[in-house]
C-alpha cells in the first residue's frame, strides 16, 4: 500500500495555521492527503490573568477541534512567546523535529514568512529553513502571511490555491477558537478580504496564496 503524501504546517501559535493555510489544509485533506500542524507555542500570554495551565488546556483543546473540522493531525510544543530560539534549543524541540521529517517525509512544509513583523513567526521561518537544510530532504516550502497580509519584497513563485468550497471550514475552524474571539476580529476581517483578492487573481471566489522559498 502506497504511503500518504504529507504536508506539513509550522504554526507559531496555535491559530496560525488555520488564518494562513485552513483552506488549503482542507482541501489537502479531502484529496487524502496527511495534514500535519506543527503548534511551537500554546500562545497563553493571550489571557496573562489566567493560569498557564488553564489557558494550555484552553489552547490546546480549541485546536484540536479545529483540527478536527480541518481533518488534520497537531503537535504541541511548549515554548514560550518572545523567547522560541532560546526554548527551541533548551528543550531540544530541534532533534524532535527532525525525526518528524525523516519519519514523514513531507512532500510540502508550509511556514511562516520571514517578513512577518511578529518575532515568533520570524523564528519560526528561520527554524523552518534549517530543519530542511539540516533534514537534507528536498520538499517544497512555502510561506504563507498573518500580519504582513500583503508583501512588498517577496519575489518567489506563487502558488494559489483555489479554496471556493472549503472556505467555510476555515471560517468554523477559526470559530473554535472562542478564546481569541476578540484577538482575531481584525485577522477576520483581513482574511475575508485577503481571499477573494486571492480568488480574484486565479477567477475564483476564495484563494489562498503562498510563496515558495525552497
Amino acid at each position: 500500500m502506497a504511503k500518504k503524501e504529507t504536508i506539513i504546517v509550522f504554526s507559531a501559535h496555535s491559530d496560525d495555521f488555520v488564518i494562513g493555510a485552513g483552506g488549503t489544509i482542507a482541501n489537502y485533506t479531502q484529496d487524502g492527503k496527511k495534514v500535519i500542524a506543527v503548534i511551537f507555542s500554546y500562545g497563553e500570554n493571550s489571557h496573562p490573568w489566567l493560569q498557564k495551565k488553564i489557558i494550555q488546556k484552553m489552547r490546546a483543546k480549541e485546536t484540536v477541534e479545529a483540527c478536527k473540522l480541518l481533518k488534520c493531525a497537531v503537535l504541541f510544543f511548549d515554548l514560550k512567546e518572545f523567547n522560541f530560539r532560546k526554548e527551541y534549543e533548551t528543550k531540544q524541540v530541534q532533534g524532535r523535529l527532525l525525526q518528524l521529517l525523516q519519519k514523514e517525509k513531507p512532500s510540502k512544509i508550509f511556514t511562516h514568512s520571514s517578513e512577518d513583523p511578529h518575532p515568533d513567526h520570524s523564528v519560526v521561518n528561520s527554524i523552518t529553513t534549517e530543519l530542511v537544510d539540516q533534514s537534507k530532504l528536498k520538499p517544497e516550502v512555502y510561506i504563507y502571511s498573518i500580519w504582513n497580509p500583503v508583501s512588498f519584497k517577496t519575489e518567489f513563485p506563487s502558488l494559489r490555491m483555489d479554496i471556493s468550497q472549503t472556505f467555510h471550514l476555515k471560517l468554523k475552524a477559526l470559530r473554535a477558537f472562542r478564546s481569541q474571539k476578540w484577538h482575531i476580529l481584525y485577522p477576520v476581517f483581513l482574511l475575508m478580504i485577503k481571499a477573494i483578492m486571492d480568488g480574484f487573481k486565479i477567477r475564483k471566489k476564495f484563494g489562498e496564496q503562498f510563496y515558495r522559498i525552497q
